[in-house]
């Protein structure tokens, strides 16, 4: 087994503290810097764009309960270079990169070859940037830089449109990332069709929108542009694993017919779509890429462990619970405005929980021994020495008791 670990560097007040930009960051690259002491394999960054606390002041705000920034980090590859400079082997990824908004993927293609560029400047160097893409989770970021529905058929198939824009935005990711010359000519127009949604109800009102009976409606590509080809492109490609962040079955085949990609994936996937996505990849996964394994799937995991001194195990079990419904109320209220304590329930049932023992015993029996967990330690939590007393915990308690029970 694998173990990752996921940063989110997430401005939210808890408890009535809400720290400083300058206190954020500092945090992180302790921590990041702990974890690569500690023997990550991957830190894992999350990315967001502009103020969540403005966009709440919006016409049609995405979050608008939330209080302070969902996300400081606005420039995945610039942090990058900063978190590679301070360690010496950990790797870095991104969770996730927005490929739509922020220039389109045509920068975001130049800006990871730059980044590539760089780093491999050095022949000796060996640690890749895992690259994780995806369509953006909250809808103001990609709002504001123009990709929106242009038309009533558009505006009509709702979320379907943005999986189609990013099916076009991933061909031109991936194509430009392999050195190809292209024009947005080279690129096929998506279109609606039936098996794109839920219900024929929700069809017809693609149809009617579009004024339209036809079995397939076309959408005009979301960016134009003459020939073109990135530079630079003498850069290691060694240095670069991408991962996507769709659960769109046909999606993870596609992008994998141009490049190895592999698969995000949640600790709340079920456990049955889990394993028909391994299945499918072993037979989609790009053979540049080798043999499909499944930790090519890392799996985000919140960890609230305790093992404080002075405590009894029992009293350890407790106060992690006590943590973990604190932490996963006050996420559920910030992102809907009202207390669920069904989803609470919910997601603490698929969080790890407990002191060390019990959190061992839970990753042997919810996850396969080949599997790559990316454990979430800092959610909403601004205690830097905490999170870092918990992913040492984790390393040097919790690790060899998973590998002892997993000999047995």
């Amino acid at each position: 087994m694998q173990y990752n670990i996921f940063f989110s560097i997430s401005q939210t007040p808890v408890d009535g503290f809400m720290p400083s930009e300058s206190e954020m960051f500092g945090n992180f690259f302790e921590q990041v810097e702990a974890a690569d002491a500690l023997g990550y394999d991957v830190g894992w960054i999350a990315e967001s764009h502009l103020s969540s606390e403005i966009q709440k002041t919006n016409r049609q705000p995405v979050i608008p309960h939330w209080k302070g920034e969902v996300g400081l980090n606005v420039d995945f590859l610039q942090l990058a270079h900063q978190v590679y400079q301070r360690t010496h082997r950990i790797e870095v990824g991104s969770a996730i990169m927005n490929i739509l908004c922020m220039g389109g993927p045509v920068t975001h293609a130049e800006r990871v070859a730059a980044f590539c560029g760089l780093h491999g400047l050095n022949p000796e160097e060996k640690r890749r940037i895992h690259v994780g893409f995806a369509a953006g989770r909250f809808d103001f970021m990609n709002r504001a830089t123009g990709v929106v529905p242009r038309t009533p058929a558009e505006i009509a198939a709702g979320r379907v449109f943005k999986n189609k824009v990013f099916s076009e935005a991933a061909e031109i990711f991936l194509r430009l990332l392999k050195g190809q010359t292209l024009s947005s000519g080279d690129i096929p127009s998506r279109s609606f069709s039936r098996g794109d949604f839920r219900s024929d109800e929700d069809w017809q009102r693609v149809q009617t929108a579009a004024e339209s009976t036809a079995d397939e409606i076309t959408i005009p590509n979301q960016w134009n542009f003459e020939q073109l080809k990135i530079i630079p492109q003498e850069w290691r490609r060694d240095l670069l694993q991408l991962v996507i962040g769709s659960h769109d079955p046909r999606q993870q085949e596609v992008v994998n017919e141009l490049l190895p990609v592999q698969v995000f994936n949640l600790s709340i996937t079920r456990a049955d779509v889990i394993e028909a996505t391994h299945e499918r990849m072993r037979n989609a996964y790009h053979p540049d890429g080798g043999p499909w394994h499944r930790s090519y799937m890392p799996r985000t995991v919140m960890v609230f462990v305790n093992e404080q001194e002075g405590c009894s195990a029992s009293e350890r079990s407790s106060r992690a619970h006590q943590e973990a419904e604190k932490a996963l109320s006050a996420y559920w209220t910030a992102l809907e405005g009202t207390l669920d304590t069904e989803k609470v329930k919910k997601a603490a049932n698929n969080a790890i929980i407990g002191n060390a023992s019990e959190v061992a015993d839970q990753i042997v029996e919810r996850f396969h021994p080949d599997d790559r967990l990316m454990l979430w330690f800092d959610f909403f939590n601004h205690d830097s020495a905490r999170v870092i007393e918990n992913m040492t915990t984790f390393k040097t308690k919790v690790e060899p008791m998973v590998r002892e029970r997993l000999q047995k």
